[in-house]
């Protein structure tokens, strides 16, 4: 970080503009603000993921992924900018790999919960899922990195695997979708 803000305010976004990495000023509400914003708060979200008891390997999963969407961010906010690679999409697939080997196959919808860890992740996914949305839009008109999207569709999946380890770790675990609820006898 070049410079330290010492006053946290500064006035110039009254106006419903705010300034980019590289000094451009937009809309508040402009495509790129809002990937970039999202990206944030999905950050914030998984902070709360990680202020809960979790297992050791998703904290150190989740902190590099905190790392990483700042990253991000930083790269949306400052157009040109590549600071997400092709690596770091390929670390959350190997991740995401080594944690489902231990999760049994998929038979049933799972709905979120498992517990409040669990239900923080899913929120992530969720925040997450929206991020890339909001991501790809922006690419519809400006130029956005492919690994930018990759790098968040890999994450979304990271973090439901990550959400079962943490139900299935907790005394909680899986909330499976009863779909036979509505059959009638």
């Amino acid at each position: 970080m070049g410079n330290r803000l010492s006053k946290i305010y500064t006035r110039t976004g009254d106006d419903g503009t705010t300034g980019l990495g590289d000094g451009t000023r937009v809309a508040k509400d402009s495509a790129r603000v809002a990937s970039y914003g999202t990206v944030d708060e999905l950050n914030s979200v998984i902070g709360v993921v990680l202020a809960q008891e979790i297992p050791d390997s998703v904290r150190e999963t989740l902190t590099q992924v905190q790392h990483d969407l700042f990253d991000l961010g930083g790269e949306l906010c400052i157009p040109g900018m590549a600071m997400i690679h092709a690596a770091d999409v390929d670390r959350l697939e190997t991740t995401l790999d080594g944690f489902n080997a231990d999760l049994p196959a998929l038979k049933d919808f799972i709905l979120p919960g498992g517990g409040a860890a669990a239900a923080h992740c899913q929120v992530a996914r969720t925040v997450c899922r929206r991020a890339e949305r909001e991501v790809v839009a922006l690419a519809r008109t400006e130029t956005v990195r492919a690994e930018a999207i990759r790098y968040l569709n890999r994450l979304s999946d990271l973090l439901f695997v990550i959400a079962r380890v943490i139900a299935r770790a907790s005394s909680h675990g899986e909330v499976l979708w009863q779909h036979e609820r509505r059959k009638k006898s």
